[in-house]
């Protein structure tokens, strides 16, 4: 397998007039990235940095914080992307656990750099020039004619760090390897074609970003970074450079089809649609496929730790169903409370997913977290914390976390199946569904609902009974709110709701007429 580094090497042989990176103003081909990437590479080297140290970054989706990715594959260096917004304490945080050396920021992050107590023992490096202080762009904007690769294909690559939604953040390094061998499964399994052209929207601290850019590569194809999302933005970049797919959480693909603003003539230039990150309802699907009716429609199950899980290359003929196992796994339901991977769930019984660690795509474990490794590591599979079942046919359904699994009355009650009902509603616009504290049945279970339009709690009953959704899963409470808590890369923040952390709605949808 070819490090990171050679990969880019090659692609730019092969491909060097090709349109690599647009962002905004600024288009390069591969042969002029690559003298930016090899200046900065250089740079990095020439600041003292060694093969396996830590790059922390508090970038958003700029180029520069793309060819900054590129440059430490090159230098040998372990880029350690994290969350631009993120405040001076976990900055703190990720730098002494990480033992970064340099931490690379913009404008946007400055505050949190300049209160953190930890960066004041590190190398700072704005992206643009200030002063006479060594910056990204002032790098960059020497070029360099070679950077021969420092490092090889078992070389560590990349650490993301977890959302931490309920304990702190864990570091997930992955090599060289296994980050080339996601991004060409993620070409395969969504079926990709040479000079492809792709939205870079999905932020380079997420592994759908990092997967977005690198498989981008490989088939000499163009990223196009759009730095903070917004339906406007990403409309206007999709017409004005013929973006052929997209791969974003089901939230991004929302608010582009309910935006004012979204039209299909606007998207006709798409032909793949690939999601990941959290579950899709049927009806934003079947939106999906009516508005940009797609040749492809891909649902990737997978995570930080081990890219692909399963993939559903026809994910609107099946909702709900993740599909099978990618090319690179073997997949498992494993009885719930069952250390046994060998211990399988029996086909429509809910159970924990367990995936293989022998794949091309695993990591290894966390880092310095024996105690994160003790728990989701068993005799060589990766015990995942989702919640699923196998079908008749072989595929799989997620249902959602272990922790988020309603107990009510005694009965197991998955908050997908009733999300997915629900979210077929018309007057539905979003939906979450979590189990709140009862004397009598333990949780119950309530459904959050942002209306698009009036319907009552009587309707959405009268609408789950109808669908066939059991007794015993209807919700038997529902809150209006304005919005549904979501982290920054789309997923539900269960946790908030049920914390009472949300906003109730303040005026409920007026019917037509009334």
């Amino acid at each position: 397998m070819l490090d990171l580094g050679t990969s880019f090497l090659a692609s730019v042989e092969r491909d060097p007039h090709a349109l690599a990176i647009v962002d905004g103003a600024t288009r390069l081909t591969y042969a002029e990235w690559l003298a930016r990437i090899a200046a900065l590479a250089q740079g990095l080297t020439d600041a003292g940095l060694r093969p396996g140290e830590r790059v922390l970054t508090l970038l958003q989706n700029r180029w520069e914080n793309a060819t900054l990715h590129w440059a430490c594959q090159f230098a040998g260096l372990v880029i350690t992307p994290l969350n631009w917004r993120a405040k001076s304490d976990e900055v703190d945080y990720a730098l002494e656990d990480s033992e970064a050396r340099l931490l690379v920021y913009e404008p946007v992050s400055l505050d949190a750099v300049q209160a953190s107590v930890r960066a004041k023992d590190v190398m700072r490096w704005p992206i643009e020039a200030k002063d006479r202080g060594a910056s990204v762009a002032g790098l960059m904007a020497e070029g360099a004619d070679a950077f021969e690769p420092r490092a090889s294909a078992g070389d560590w690559s990349l650490m993301l760090y977890t959302s931490g939604t309920t304990s702190r953040p864990k570091g997930v390094p992955r090599r060289h390897h296994a980050e080339r061998a996601g991004a060409l499964a993620h070409v395969a399994q969504n079926l990709y074609r040479h000079g492809e052209r792709t939205l870079g929207v999905m932020p380079l601290y997420h592994t759908m970003g990092v997967r977005s850019l690198l498989s981008t590569s490989l088939i000499g194809g163009a990223f196009v970074c759009l730095p903070r999302f917004d339906v406007e933005g990403a409309l206007r970049a999709i017409e004005e450079n013929a973006i052929t797919n997209l791969y974003l959480v089901p939230t991004l693909y929302h608010d582009i089809v309910h935006h004012p603003s979204f039209a299909p003539d606007r998207v006709r230039s798409v032909t793949k649609l690939g999601f990941a990150g959290a579950s899709m309802t049927d009806g934003l699907m079947r939106h999906l496929g009516k508005s940009f009716q797609p040749d492809l429609f891909v649902n990737h199950y997978g995570s930080s730790e081990v890219y692909t899980f399963t993939i559903d290359q026809r994910a609107a003929d099946k909702p709900g169903s993740a599909g099978r196992a990618g090319i690179n796994q073997m997949v498992r339901v494993v009885t719930l409370g069952e250390r046994d991977a060998s211990r399988r769930a029996a086909p429509r019984e809910e159970g924990e997913i367990a995936v293989l660690l022998k794949g091309d795509e695993s990591f290894e474990g966390y880092w310095k977290r024996p105690e994160a490794d003790a728990k989701a590591i068993r005799d060589g599979w990766y015990f995942t914390g989702d919640t699923g079942f196998f079908d008749e046919d072989g595929d799989l359904f997620v249902t959602g976390r272990t922790d988020d699994m309603i107990i009510t009355g005694g009965e197991n009650v998955s908050p997908v199946e009733i999300e997915s009902c629900l979210s077929l509603h018309p007057a539905v616009d979003e939906v979450a569904v979590v189990g709140l504290p009862d004397e009598r049945w333990g949780k119950v279970v309530t459904a959050f609902v942002k209306r698009s339009g009036p319907v009552s709690e009587t309707e959405l009953d009268e609408h789950c009974k109808r669908s066939g959704l059991a007794n015993f899963r209807r919700p038997r409470a529902y809150v209006f709110v304005n919005a549904i808590p979501k982290s920054p890369v789309g997923k539900l923040l269960r946790r908030l709701l049920v914390a009472g952390d949300y906003e109730p709605e303040a005026v409920a949808p007026a019917r037509v007429g009334a």
